[in-house]
Order: C-alpha cells, then sequence, then structure tokens
C-alpha cells in the first residue's frame, strides 16, 4: 500500500468514525449511559488519534487527546457527561472532521478555525484531569533487565518492518512518536544485521530493525494499531507483560461471552488481535495443504510469540464451556465510482440485448430464440445484482438529523424529539444524496413554524415535548418519505391571503385546501412573523419542490390546523435502469415507467365526459391527456388511439397514444440542459432499433391532467390527487 493509498484510507475510516462518534453520543444524550456505548465514542476517538499520529498529523492528535482524555475520565465514571458537555463533545467532533477536511484540500485551517478551536479547548478545561494525564512513571533502574521493565508492565514489541517502508512514503520515526502517547519507552534497541555491502546499498529502503520496551497500560489491539498502514510485508511480534498476562487470564475465567473456539476466546480477552488470529489461521491451512499436518492453532500462537502459553493453557480449560456466538459479517469497501461504472456498462448491456432481440425476430431458429430468451433472463439477473450494490438504507440519512434537531431546538429554546421509522428502507444511493438538502429543510420548517413553543404547547394541551417523525417505507414500487410534526398545522387563510398580497393568486380566484397548501412552495412566499437565521425569508420551500421534482418525485402536504403537518414525499426507487413500457404517439416513441401503470384500453371503448378531457373510468372521473398536443407532435396516426391509466399515489390519469409495442428494460439517460424546463419528461432511453425514446415523467403528467380539468371545468377536489 503507497502513502498516498494509506491516507485515502485514513481520510474515509476518519469520516466513519466521526459518525459513528456523534450518533453513539446522540444516543447518550437520550439516555443511552451503557458502557457500550460510552466505549464506542471513546474508541472512536482513540482510532482517529492513533491513525493521525502515524500520518505526522500533529494538530489533529493534540486536540482530539485532549477530547479522548475526557471520553475516558468518562468513561471511569470520573465525570458525568451532561447537556453542555454532551453539546461540547459534539461541536468538538466537528472540529475534528475541520481537520480531516482540510487535509483532504492539503491546506491548514483558517484564523477563524484556529480561534474556534482554542475557544473549545477552553471549554474543556473544566473537565480536564488538574495534573498531567500522560505522566508515566519514570525509570528507577536504567541497569535492569527487560524481564523485570516487563513485570513491572512493559510491553516488548519486536518490529521488523518491510525493506519498501520508505520506498512506500512511511517514516518509522513517525510510529515511534506515536507510540510515546501511548506510554515511556524503557530501552529501545536498533538492529543492523541486514545492512548490506555498500555496492548493494539503496537510501530508499530500510534494513533496520527495532526491539523496543513500552510502559503502558494501553490494550494489544491499541498498540497493534499503530503498525496498521506498514502491516503488509511486516513482521511485528507484541509480548505483553506479566500483569497484563494476570488480566488475560482473569478475563477468560470470568468471560460468559459464549465464544467455543480458542481463536475467539483469546480474541475476546484481548490476548491477541484479529490480524494474528488471521494470520495464524492462514499458517495452519498452508501447513496442512503443503505438508497433511495441521499444527493446533494453540501451539502455532504461543510458537510465534503472539500469546505466553499459560494463556492458551487457561483458554483450552475453558473451551468446552463457551458456545458459539457466530462470526461476524465481512464487507469489503468499493469506489462508487466503480459502481457507477457498472451500472453504465450493464446499461449498455440491455440496450445491445434488445438489439438481438429485434434481429432474433426476423429468424425462425427456434434454438436461437431460447438462447437469446435464456439471456435476457440472466441480463435481468445481472441488472437487479448490479442495482442492489447502489441500494443503500436511508437509516444513514435519518441518524444525521438527530442532530439537526437537536441544534436548531436547542438555538429555539423548543424540547423536541425525534422518531424514526422505517430506518432500513432502501433507495438508490444517488437519491439519498440529492435528498439531504431537501429534507433539511423540511425538517428546519417543522420545528421553527410547525412545532409550538412549551408555554404555548401547554396552553393548547399538549405535551410540553414536541414530536417530529421521520418515516420511510415502500409503496406500490415507490419510496414514501413523510416528515410529521404534531404542532400548529398550516394556517388555511393566512397562506391565501400571503399568496393575494404577494400577487401569486388572485382574491377571487377559488382553490381547494390542498391547492392552497401548495402555494408554501411558491419562491418568496413566507408567513414567518420574523426573519430569523432559520427560515422567514421564503427560501428554501421552492428549492424542495424543484430538486424533488428533479428526481421525478412529487411533495405533498396534509395538514390539521391546531394538530400538525406531514409533508409526504414520494419518489421512484432508482433513476438507472427500470422496467418501463413502450409506446408510440405520432411516430415519436415514448417509455411509461410500468410501476405507474394501471390499465391499458382502447380509447373508444370507454364513456367520455361531455365538454371535459376526462372519462368515466367505473363510475369514477379520470382526466386523460394527449401526446400530440402536449408536445405538438405532428405526422400520421399508424393505430387508432389507446389509453394507459396511470397513477402516481392516490392519482389517477390516463394518457392518449397510438401504438402500445410492450414492455422493455429501459436505461434512463437524463436529458442535456436545453431540456430542464421541459415538463413531463423525465429523460430519454435508446432503444434497440437505434432510436430515441422519451420517458415520460408521470407525476408530473397527472399533475398537469388535473389541473387542466380542474381550472378548466371548475371540478371539485374529488379529482386532485
Amino acid at each position: 500500500m503507497s502513502m498516498e493509498d494509506a491516507l485515502d484510507t485514513f481520510i474515509a475510516e476518519a469520516r466513519e468514525l466521526l459518525e459513528q462518534m456523534e450518533s453513539a453520543l446522540l444516543r447518550l444524550g437520550d439516555g443511552d449511559n451503557s458502557a457500550e456505548t460510552m466505549n464506542e465514542i471513546f474508541r472512536a476517538a482513540h482510532t482517529i488519534k492513533g491513525s493521525s499520529g502515524l500520518f505526522g498529523l500533529n494538530d489533529i492528535v493534540s486536540f482530539t487527546h485532549k477530547v479522548e482524555n475526557i471520553l475516558d475520565r468518562a468513561r471511569e465514571a470520573n465525570i458525568v457527561i451532561d447537556d453542555n458537555l454532551l453539546t461540547l463533545l459534539l461541536k468538538c467532533g466537528d472540529h475534528i472532521g475541520v481537520h480531516v477536511d482540510a487535509v483532504v484540500k492539503g491546506i491548514s485551517l483558517t484564523e477563524e478555525q484556529e480561534l474556534k478551536e482554542q475557544q473549545l479547548v477552553q471549554a474543556l478545561q473544566p473537565w480536564l484531569e488538574p495534573d498531567d494525564m500522560g505522566t508515566t512513571t519514570a525509570v528507577e533502574d536504567d541497569s535492569s533487565s527487560s524481564s523485570n521493565q516487563a513485570d513491572l508492565g512493559c510491553w516488548h514489541l519486536s518490529i521488523r518492518l518491510s525493506q519498501d517502508s520508505l520506498r512506500n512514503g512511511m517514516d518509522p520515526l513517525s510510529i515511534f512518536k506515536f507510540l510515546q502517547t501511548l506510554g515511556e519507552f524503557q530501552y529501545l534497541y536498533t538492529l543492523h544485521d541486514e545492512l548490506p555491502e555498500r555496492d548493494n546499498f539503496s537510501p530508499e529502503s530500510l534494513y533496520l530493525s527495532f526491539e523496543l520496551g513500552l510502559q503502558t497500560d494501553a490494550s494489544r489491539e491499541t498498540i497493534d494499531d499503530s503498525f496498521m498502514f506498514v502491516r503488509e510485508d511486516a513482521n511485528i511480534t507484541l509480548v505483553p507483560p506479566r500483569s497484563a498476562v494476570d488480566e488475560y487470564i482473569k478475563l477468560i475465567k470470568t468471560t460468559t461471552s459464549g465464544q467455543d473456539k480458542l481463536g475467539e476466546i483469546l480474541l475476546a480477552c484481548g490476548a491477541i488481535t484479529g490480524r494474528d488470529l488471521d494470520s495464524s489461521l492462514n499458517e495452519q491451512t498452508q501447513q496442512l495443504f503443503e505438508e497433511g499436518i495441521k499444527t493446533p492453532l494453540g501451539s502455532l500462537l504461543v510458537d510465534e510469540g503472539k500469546v505466553p502459553a499459560v494463556v492458551v493453557k487457561t483458554a483450552l480449560e475453558q473451551q468446552q464451556e463457551k458456545q458459539v456466538r457466530g462470526s461476524a459479517t465481512r464487507f469489503i469497501r468499493v469506489d462508487a465510482e466503480r459502481v457507477d461504472q457498472l451500472i453504465n456498462l450493464i446499461g449498455e448491456l440491455v440496450v445491445s440485448r434488445q438489439r438481438v432481440d429485434l434481429l432474433c425476430e426476423y429468424t425462425s431458429n427456434d434454438d436461437l430464440e431460447e438462447a437469446v430468451d435464456g439471456m435476457g433472463g440472466i441480463t435481468e439477473q445481472i441488472r437487479d445484482a448490479a442495482l442492489n450494490l447502489r441500494m443503500v438504507s436511508i437509516g444513514e440519512t435519518f441518524q444525521r438529523f438527530k442532530r439537526v434537531v437537536r441544534d436548531t431546538a436547542g438555538d429555539l429554546g423548543k424540547d423536541i424529539e425525534l422518531v424514526l421509522e422505517g430506518s432500513e428502507t432502501e433507495l438508490d444511493r444517488s437519491m439519498v444524496e440529492s435528498l439531504v438538502d431537501p429534507l433539511t429543510h423540511i425538517v428546519r420548517n417543522s420545528i421553527d413554524h410547525g412545532i409550538e413553543q412549551v408555554e404555548v404547547r401547554l396552553e393548547r394541551d399538549k405535551p410540553a415535548r414536541g414530536q417530529l417523525k421521520l418515516a420511510a417505507f415502500h409503496e406500490a414500487g415507490n419510496i414514501v418519505i413523510e416528515v410529521s410534526d404534531d404542532g400548529g398545522g398550516l394556517n388555511t387563510e393566512r397562506i391565501r391571503q400571503k399568496a393575494i398580497d404577494n400577487g401569486v393568486i388572485n382574491a377571487n380566484e377559488t382553490l381547494s385546501e390542498r391547492d392552497i397548501h401548495q402555494l408554501i412552495f411558491d419562491a418568496g412566499l413566507s408567513t414567518a412573523d420574523a426573519v430569523t437565521n432559520l427560515s422567514g425569508r421564503g427560501v428554501g420551500m421552492d428549492v424542495v419542490r424543484r430538486n424533488i421534482e428533479s428526481l421525478q418525485g412529487t411533495v405533498d402536504i396534509a395538514s390539521s390546523e391546531g394538530e400538525g403537518t406531514t409533508m409526504r414525499i414520494r419518489l421512484p426507487l432508482t433513476l438507472a435502469i427500470i422496467d418501463g413500457f413502450h409506446v408510440s404517439a405520432y411516430g415519436t416513441h415514448f417509455i411509461i415507467p410500468q410501476n405507474t401503470i394501471l390499465e391499458c384500453m382502447d380509447f373508444n371503448s370507454v364513456e367520455h365526459v361531455l365538454g371535459r378531457n376526462s372519462i368515466n373510468l367505473r363510475g369514477e372521473l379520470v382526466p386523460y391527456l394527449e401526446l400530440k398536443s402536449l408536445f405538438a407532435l405532428y405526422g400520421d396516426k399508424s393505430e387508432p388511439e389507446k389509453l394507459v391509466v396511470v397513477s402516481f399515489g392516490s392519482a389517477r390519469a390516463a394518457i392518449v397514444v397510438d401504438v402500445l409495442h410492450g414492455e422493455i428494460q429501459t436505461v434512463i439517460k437524463p436529458l442535456g440542459p436545453i431540456f430542464q424546463s421541459l415538463k413531463g419528461i423525465g429523460g430519454s432511453s435508446l432503444l434497440g432499433s437505434g432510436e430515441v425514446a422519451f420517458i415520460l415523467d408521470i407525476p408530473q403528467l397527472i399533475n398537469s391532467a388535473v389541473t387542466l380539468e380542474t381550472k378548466k371545468n371548475g371540478l371539485s377536489e374529488d379529482m386532485t390527487p
């Protein structure tokens, strides 16, 4: 692994650890005071500090060390993390993220950011240990042997790094500097047995080895993590002190964690690391394959100096009393761009398969048709498997709003509980990224405008603590995300008057309650009494609707004055490859997403409502749109007109077309900037024949059909979605 690759890994892991740290801190604020949660917070900060030290990022090490000290004191129950300290620790986590971002950009902190760090350090002082926590016991006798040092708590480290370490950009001194933050060196011997003759010497190669005595209270895993970026081709042996051996034996005898395998028992008590175990298991397998002999794992660990024999003996004695807990799921980290590239290639495969299908229709070869059908089935499986790679749970996005709600409610002096439902619901990764901003606008507006102050809620016989709920679920091939609050609801008359004052609607215009609610999405419309840092300028909700519509989705409002408001976002599951239905009108090809289609019929087979662009579909009025007039198509009809009835949510409409070609796998391609203002088209696709088909944006078409009929004929709200 090169230095650049190692740094990229550090950055990715640091960001993940910061997210875990924030999530655990918020759980702590919700009352989860378990030791596991405290350890999770501490480990996150400790790992970030350790990894930073390996790369010489001393600014991160220095700041994170102070945070780590406070977390360690809280973990040992020497201090209590109250609401004030919790808020401060969250801000410290944000500032560590600022440091990581600076590393990514290759810049230093600004003066403002450095001042912020000084303020945070000053704020941390009341919770820090009065004396120097980094002080370690001095060596009483420099001539004492390493074995005596070990009895005092000294680890022995035998370090054999790869000769390519320097060439890969890793400075061994950075490892020693970090080890010094864990404790005190008792001895350090440099071995030069591998130094070559002068003619064979390379200044880019590392020929030195080291024997080190480290007096520390740190765990084996913590010490071992110091070498995480140089492990490849290195040989690192850790010999624990006598005090650590006694602790391992005590843990083995008292643990009730349920492991029944020797390696798991040793791993659980901290006597070995996961890397130690994997290395010995690989050695065991290799011996079995090459020599036909399976050396016991315990013997290998002892022979390799990874575990003292007495610890292995104790673990073996306890082995029969343990039960299997289960193996941990393993994951691999894949660059998102590689997944996107795979999706694009599969899209090309889908188009090529359509071309093969068309060519196959002109042959009379049964064997060829059977082979093509088989290839089609495999193509669909590959497509679904690849799309699943891009599907992620929305839970991670929901979790970040715990912090948003906490901070925003705190700024406004409100007490608000966030409830999450359906966090396991999955959708396309690209959509998750695009949803963050609109959801943030909606959540902040719900907190600012929706949920009342505590005293107002008490006057209205409501609980003092308001509730904001984020929910996600699948419905009819779409994903629905709801943001609900139990606040004051929307004041319909006030919104209407504000719209009249702003010239959005006429004073004599009659609108349904739903239409009035939709007015809050118009730019510049706000009913806030005063402009605040959060809202009141009428900026944000129009952006919300624009962003949702760009994802071929809709956003609706259900509100009851005095009781609360629900914002409902409805989106397709993916914007990459979909199952579509191929139709055409006046020679132009269109694709309708298959999950929106209810039924197809002849245009003249249903009753038409006189004077209206509507049909009577089994007693229900359904508006319809003609693609010819909507998109100014010209040419001749090839067949009698057909109707395709579509739905999105509870709304329905019909689309008039000429030809129903049938089901088709569709690769969605975005339209160019010149077509961005074109309503009713969500993208394009290339057919197997080489012709271009336009993908219809069903939510926009349904809205257009309903709005047109409502305005034209003064229909009731029953036709509105």
